[in-house]
């Protein structure tokens, strides 16, 4: 305890720049888990915020046996599989290719373009989404041209993930290279001298060099990824979906969302809500484990 106060007496000035983030976690993270309570009490609107009658595990069994529950727990763990298969890579192998360009204004371009879509707001992307692919959208004008058709594209359930997951990826490219960029730099360039002396060529290079120097990076941000399976992006996915295409975006965060706020049963939306967060904790928990036993890198 004395060598913390020490520290934090030393460094108070580094150590006050962590109050917001703190306080920020405090109250929008920790504090609201509280709320948790009402997934075992019956919350009536109007009364306790923490329910006024106490109903043990019956929420929990409701959404056990409710058929609606399992169809979007069975396209959230689909959706959320083939985003984590496919964008999980995209940055890193993006992040490679960035690293053997030479022309470093090229470079520099290259980076602030696909940067940029990531801090384009939700509802801009989503709107850029419907009107590219919309009947009479750019994609459309390219599909009739060399097929003579029209595809509803937003309508159709077999599309929606294809767009989902093509979104993510032009969206989150550039920004989900940054940190792989940045354990690149790290790499002692000493190394690849002594590999081109040994005869290596760029892909041995990258291979033996370059992958296993940003292995720790890709494994934290992995096991991250792994912990986030199940929330999807909630607003994205809301923006997009409609009743047409419930068969596949439907998900547990926009059934949570019907649930809870159109319906009014926050007792029921947060037993869902509070399963989706136990499974992400497992799934966290199981993750670093597999990975400390597996390459010795892990979170804790």
């Amino acid at each position: 305890m004395t060598i913390v106060l020490r520290a934090l007496k030393k460094d108070w000035q580094l150590y006050s720049l962590l109050v917001l983030p703190i306080l920020y976690l405090i109250i929008f993270k920790y504090g609201p888990m509280a709320g948790n309570i009402i997934a075992f009490r019956k919350f009536v609107p109007g009364g306790s915020i923490f329910g006024d009658q106490w109903v043990g595990l019956h929420y929990v069994k409701m959404f056990i046996s409710d058929p609606t529950f399992w169809k979007v727990f069975k396209n959230t763990l689909i959706l959320s599989s083939l985003t984590l298969i496919i964008t999980f890579p995209a940055p890193i192998i993006f992040a490679l290719l960035l690293n053997e360009l030479k022309s470093m204004k090229f470079k520099r371009f290259v980076q602030t373009a696909s940067y940029l879509p990531h801090f384009f707001s939700i509802v801009i992307v989503s709107g850029m989404i419907l009107e590219l692919v919309a009947v009479n959208g750019s994609i459309n004008n390219i599909v009739e041209f060399f097929t003579g058709n029209r595809i509803s594209f937003i309508q159709k359930p077999e599309w929606f993930r294809t767009i989902y997951i093509g979104s993510e990826i032009w969206q989150g490219l550039g920004w989900g290279a940054i940190l792989y960029l940045a354990a690149l730099t790290g790499i002692n360039n000493e190394l690849y001298e002594a590999a081109k002396i040994d005869g290596a060529n760029r892909w041995k290079q990258t291979l033996h060099i370059t992958i296993p120097g940003i292995l720790p990076t890709i494994i934290t941000l992995l096991i991250l990824n792994i912990g986030n399976l199940l929330a999807v992006g909630f607003e994205k996915i809301l923006l997009l979906y409609n009743p047409l295409n419930y068969k596949t975006s439907d998900v547990i965060a926009t059934y949570v969302y019907r649930v809870g706020l159109e319906s009014s049963n926050f007792s029921y939306a947060t037993a869902i809500g509070l399963f989706e967060g136990i499974i992400g904790l497992i799934l966290v928990f199981s993750a670093n484990y597999i990975s400390r036993r597996l390459t010795d890198s892990s979170l804790w």
